[in-house]
């Protein structure tokens, strides 16, 4: 029996390249058709605190990354997720974070 089967993030990665927590805001700021202005005045941000997440520049804590997926109705924990990943890579540690609910 084969457990070849990918998630969907799996294979978005394996189409598109390793999605980052700052292409992830990058791609929903411009699906919703919002300028980097007002996309973060929606998050509570500065412009140029945004501009800096989605370039790579900076990297939200856990906990940022939290206030961010609530403001964006999202799941948390995607967000959290992507910062922590986003986070060893730049320490350049091949980890692959996988977080999961505590009971």
């Amino acid at each position: 029996m084969s457990t070849d089967k990918k998630s969907y993030s799996e294979e978005l990665q394996s189409k598109y390249g390793r999605i980052t927590f700052g292409r992830f805001l990058s791609s929903w700021r411009e699906s919703e058709g919002l300028t980097q202005v007002a996309f973060a005045k929606k998050l509570g941000l500065s412009a140029a605190n945004l501009c800096d997440l989605e370039q790579g520049r900076r990297i939200p804590s856990p906990t940022r990354a939290k206030q961010i997926a609530k403001k964006l109705k999202l799941p948390e924990k995607a967000l959290v997720g992507l910062a922590l990943q986003d986070t060893l890579e730049k320490h350049g540690m091949e980890y692959r974070v996988e977080l999961n609910d505590v009971a």
